[in-house]
């Protein structure tokens, strides 16, 4: 098998992804799994799609992160790893779509308007 690769975004947050065969090693940024993503929960999200799969020990993936925070980057990296598994075997996308792991989340931080503080939020009104 050659190496497959996928892109994932999330916000701000961008996953390149590059699978390939091998005992279930994830390395991100030339850094561990463990070492990049500290939390549990955060480790948990990458893991989902291998986990539904019941692939998490056949592939080694290779990752690229580039902007955005932890939870957004994590997110990232879920939908990129599913796009990958989905170039590997086809006929794994329905699992994928029925757990919510190929939808790219299309939020994005509304900008922030002039004469107000922040995006929606106004300046304390004074009648006098």
């Amino acid at each position: 098998m050659e190496v497959i690769n996928a892109i994932g975004r999330r916000k701000a947050a961008v996953a390149r992804v590059y699978v390939s065969e091998g005992k279930g090693q994830i390395t991100i940024n030339k850094k561990e799994l463990k070492e990049y993503f500290t939390t549990g929960t955060l480790q948990y999200i990458v893991t989902q799609p291998l986990n539904l799969l019941e692939v998490a020990d056949k592939y080694d993936i290779k990752v690229n992160l580039d902007g955005g925070g932890v939870t957004g980057q994590a997110e990232a990296l879920r939908l990129a790893i599913s796009r990958a598994l989905v170039k590997i075997d086809a006929e794994s996308k329905s699992a994928l779509r029925t757990a919510g792991f190929m939808t790219r989340d299309p939020r994005e931080v509304e900008r922030k308007k002039p004469g107000q503080p922040k995006a929606r939020k106004k300046f304390q009104f004074s009648k006098r």
